[in-house]
């Protein structure tokens, strides 16, 4: 079961060839836990995940199994195929994992409420042990969930459906729901979100802010003064000027070349711009040799 906390919105890292390059995605994945988080997500947008094919994926989750990490470990499924969904899930539960962030089937337009609780409905009925983070996102998926249609999930599926990930922000600060954990998609609303009652964030940029992130809510558990979340809230703005897989995959490779792959259509910012954000970030005394994870 997942927990209160800081997760992440893992990268995958390529080989030269666009191959899943699986030793670096899980090395990555337990580095950035190393440095606080209290878990990781594979296989979410910022993981390419639509992109990343299944066998690779398949052959990642099969060497997860031996890290020391692998209870802080979560998945998402990244495909629209309802069929590809579950033989994800179930390949996954041959190795334990039973919790897993799941959007709605993107690329068609018009989902709406009922074809969404179909969808999930037929996951439950063909796996009913699994756990599903929600994950709201209407740029990716074209779908944006109302909190009428998460309670209706809740109230017929109440063991299945456990949580939340906001990254569209319209749910986190009203919908509320016995035993329901609502993660923001941004640390830059960790803090607000807290006070409001949510369980943590699930963020891409908490790959790198890693650290930071985990003190603000540290911090806030222990009823003590706050002195990152400015800075968070800096650096995740920062960030957001530009496509973000593009932007953080720039800032990772300052240090590590290999961060200079990625799965096309998905692009690297152009000279200019990656020289705009470090920058950028430089002024908020943010730069990668002191924010990634060795």
């Amino acid at each position: 079961m997942i927990k209160n906390g800081v997760y992440a919105a893992s990268v995958s890292i390529l080989n030269s060839n666009k191959s899943l390059d699986i030793k670096s995605t899980i090395n990555h994945a337990e580095n950035a836990i190393k440095m606080g988080l209290t878990g990781a997500f594979f296989f979410g947008s910022t993981g390419q995940s639509q992109l990343v094919s299944i066998s690779e994926k398949k052959d990642l989750i099969s060497r997860t199994a031996n890290s020391k990490f692998k209870d802080k470990f979560y998945f998402g499924t990244g495909v629209n195929s309802l069929k590809d969904n579950l033989d994800l899930i179930r390949y996954c539960m041959e190795f334990g994992y039973q919790t897993f962030l799941i959007m709605p089937p993107a690329y068609y337009k018009g989902n709406t409420d009922k074809g969404v609780y179909d969808f999930y409905a037929e996951i439950i009925a063909q796996v009913p042990k699994i756990k599903i983070v929600l994950y709201n996102f209407e740029k990716l998926s074209g779908y944006l969930f109302s909190t009428d249609a998460v309670k209706n999930l809740v109230k017929n599926f109440p063991k299945q459906i456990i949580g939340c990930k906001d990254s569209s922000y319209n749910l986190f600060e009203t919908l509320k729901i016995p035993d329901f954990k609502m993660f923001p998609g941004s640390e830059a609303k960790l803090l607000k979100g807290l006070e409001l009652g949510c369980s943590g964030c699930i963020s891409a940029i908490t790959n790198v802010t890693h650290s930071l992130a985990k003190k603000v809510f540290d911090d806030f558990e222990k009823k003590m003064p706050q002195t990152v979340n400015e800075k968070v809230i800096n650096v995740r703005q920062t960030f957001d000027q530009y496509p973000l897989i593009s932007a953080l995959h720039s800032f990772l490779s300052v240090e590590d070349k290999k961060y200079q792959n990625i799965l096309p259509p998905l692009t690297l910012l152009d000279s200019k711009s990656k020289d705009e954000l470090l920058n950028k970030l430089k002024e908020l005394d943010f730069i990668p040799s002191k924010n990634i994870a060795a």
